[in-house]
């Protein structure tokens, strides 16, 4: 115990907890977007994704993720079910036990599936959620955190600059989800009809709020790198924010509050990837780059070619998260992190050629193996709802509740 910083295991329970708020914080941003007799069943995919996976990742998800190996691939089973890790140190962060890098890490997992659910809400049968969520996260989210973040990684022994999961996180959720989407097709009726909107903003809030566990906690100790995390973090949501409102102003001559908190979260997508590796006034171009790119993909690209990605999980996670890759590839400097590498305005441009490496892998990849997943749960069973439970909503279908009791009085 005398080898541990105390006080960095207080900040990485603290950055823990906040990633863990950010369950909810989906939740609620979530289930505003969607029909009143949808927002429970909406919930229950977050809720359910840390209950399914906190359990996943004990048992086998973080021996895959972070277990050594030779090969780059995907890591063995020397740490399932937490066998030989305990209150040791580890490599991966030295001055706090192995445990709690594990409940950290834990949760960037049950995040990443959660904000794949927002592509498929409102069709989905929860029976097929649960195993959909254990195979996508043991088969897709596992092996794309190990080649990313395990030291034997092949993206990371390439020289891959992912600080909080731009690759491993976001552009794996968003291009996932627009895989779902794809293969479960679209709802009966896909006019947006977010049901309350103050619930989303207030989610999206919380969203902003734990993100600095997210990207701050991830420097993996209480240091300078944590700081600068922290500030780029906020500066691009900021940013994102801006660069949304303004295209929804000159676009269409009124900028929205969801609108406001939509950008917020493009920028906080955006900048996931290089929060410890780029200056804040780097990550303000991030943030407006991101804000614009994903408003444009949601507002005309999702028209145009007509897929019913219900929340946007591609046009937010999987465009801001490419955005990302590209602007770390640019701006990364060793001035604000002598641990990482510079990018091409810096001058190395093999560090923009790697993220595009990196990016595309992991896009490929994820895109293959989920359709492949869902290929095979359709042969054994029934993935999308039927038109009879969509039509009444999924909340008393599927859960036999209402969110809300209209009954007079």
């Amino acid at each position: 115990m005398s080898n541990f910083n105390t006080g960095d295991m207080a900040f990485m329970i603290f950055s823990a907890a906040l990633v863990m708020l950010m369950i909810p914080g989906l939740a609620l941003f979530y289930g505003g977007l969607v029909k009143s007799k949808n927002v429970l069943s909406t919930t229950m995919h977050s809720y359910a994704a840390l209950a399914i996976i906190s359990i996943q990742w004990i048992v086998i998800g973080y021996s895959l993720s972070f277990g050594p190996n030779v090969n780059g691939i995907i890591g063995n089973l020397n740490w399932a079910f937490l066998r030989n890790v305990g209150f040791e140190s580890n490599s991966y962060a030295p001055t706090i036990p192995h445990l709690l890098f594990v409940v950290f890490q834990m949760m960037f997992a049950v995040i990443t599936i959660a904000v794949v659910s927002g592509s498929f809400a409102e069709r989905m049968r929860f029976s097929a959620f649960i195993v959909f969520a254990l195979l996508w996260s043991t088969l897709v989210y596992d092996p794309i955190a190990h080649w990313v973040w395990s030291s034997s990684g092949w993206l990371h022994n390439l020289g891959v600059q992912d600080f909080a999961g731009g690759n491993v996180v976001e552009i794996n959720s968003g291009v996932s989800g627009l895989i779902t989407a794809l293969v479960l097709g679209k709802r009966k009726r896909t006019t947006p009809e977010p049901h309350n909107i103050p619930m989303a903003v207030l989610g999206g809030g919380i969203l902003w709020f734990g993100w600095f566990g997210f990207n701050a906690g991830s420097a993996l100790s209480m240091n300078t790198t944590a700081v600068n995390a922290f500030l780029t973090t906020n500066t691009a949501a900021a940013a994102g924010a801006i660069s949304w409102s303004c295209c929804e102003w000159i676009l269409n001559k009124k900028p929205t509050v969801l609108g406001a908190i939509s950008g917020a979260v493009s920028g906080l997508v955006a900048i996931t990837q290089g929060c410890g590796f780029v200056t804040p006034m780097a990550a303000i171009v991030i943030g407006l780059v991101a804000g614009i790119a994903s408003f444009c993909a949601i507002s005309y690209m999702k028209v145009k070619l007509g897929y019913d990605d219900t929340l946007d999980a591609f046009g937010c996670h999987g465009i801001s998260g490419f955005c990302g890759a590209i602007g770390t590839g640019l701006f990364a400097t060793t001035a604000v992190n002598a641990a990482g590498r510079n990018g091409l305005l810096y001058g190395n441009p093999w560090l923009l050629v790697v993220h595009l490496i990196a990016a595309l892998s992991c896009a490929l990849y994820a895109a293959l193996v989920t359709f492949i997943i869902l290929k095979v749960m359709g042969l054994f069973m029934k993935i999308r709802t039927d038109e009879e439970s969509e039509k009444a909503g999924l909340d008393v279908s599927l859960h036999g509740e209402e969110a809300y009791n209209t009954t007079s009085l």
